[in-house]
């Protein structure tokens, strides 16, 4: 098979896997296949939300660390015996030609992840002979798509839905454009963006860099911020004390809502059905004046 980074022999059905990225973990487990080990970016920081707060939940238990996503443990995954690796090349690329001596590695671009993650769950359905699974697992997306555009109906005909996050101690801000993982949901929802966010961007479909002076680019008649317990969502409690923030449609309507960012920024069928859940919660149980800020 043919990938980002040359080309490789897999076996047939893969038992030992190891995934570097939080996608292609999510879109293992989503296909019933549970690696033997993972990067750290996409298991510790996921495990103190297994409480009530993960998309993976305890799907993650047993699965081994292999060091962190820039900085994986060549020896641990030696350990392991691995019979396929699956990584992102931005990750893997100056080690790359020592994982491939462990065992078979396909690595995916970023384009591969991040720009169409649909096409990404595609060809790891095909990398671990999973193609029956994946009709599966696309049947099931395909019916919430379905059912939330039922529910949700035409109550948000005139409404626009913004998607954010802060970072840097709430002085800078980022919003998800039309192509990212959550534009392309809630493009198939019907959901309107505001126009600042209706848009394409290059490198995955993010506005970046988004400084206090320019918060009416995050602005929209409902607001969704992407938080964690890794320094999210204090930025956010930091934003919240700025003038131009309190000026904000959504802000003052009390239509801000809180929500997992690892769900909401892993490009993968599972966290999908995250956000499905999410956006049932607040855009339909949820009254028009309830009041947001909640998690």
């Amino acid at each position: 098979m043919e990938h980002a980074m040359g080309k490789t022999c897999i076996p047939n059905n893969s038992e030992q896997v190891v995934t570097i990225s939080r996608s292609l973990l999510s879109n293992a487990l989503a296909l019933g296949v549970k690696p033997i080990g993972s990067s750290v970016w996409g298991i510790e920081e996921l495990r103190t939300f297994l409480s009530n707060k993960s998309f993976l939940g305890r799907k993650v238990e047993e699965i081994v660390s292999v060091g962190q996503l820039f900085n994986v443990s060549l020896e641990e995954i030696l350990y392991l015996e691995p019979d396929l690796i699956l990584a992102w090349e931005p990750a893997v690329e100056a080690v790359y030609p020592l994982l491939s001596q462990v065992a078979p590695t396909v690595v995916f671009s970023f384009d591969d992840l991040v720009k169409d993650w649909k096409e990404a769950f595609a060809t790891t359905a095909k990398v671990l002979n999973r193609e029956a699974e994946a009709q599966r697992v696309w049947d099931h997306y395909n019916q919430r798509i379905k059912d939330l555009k039922s529910a949700i109906g035409d109550r948000y005909e005139n409404k626009t839905i913004s998607v954010v996050g802060v970072y840097d101690g709430g002085r800078r801000a980022y919003a998800d454009a039309k192509n990212s993982f959550i534009g392309s949901i809630l493009e198939e929802l019907a959901l309107q963006r505001p126009p600042a966010q209706n848009i394409n961007i290059d490198g995955g479909g993010t506005i970046d860099g988004i400084s206090e002076e320019r918060l009416e680019l995050l602005d929209g008649d409902i607001l969704f911020v992407l938080v964690s317990e890794f320094g999210h969502t204090e930025a956010y409690e930091s934003l919240k004390q700025k003038p131009l923030w309190k000026k904000l449609n959504a802000v003052q309507n009390e239509r801000v809502y809180l929500v997992d960012v690892f769900a909401w920024s892993t490009e993968s069928p599972l966290a999908a059905d995250a956000v499905f859940d999410d956006l049932y919660k607040y855009l339909v149980q949820s009254p028009l004046h309830e009041l947001g800020d909640s998690l």
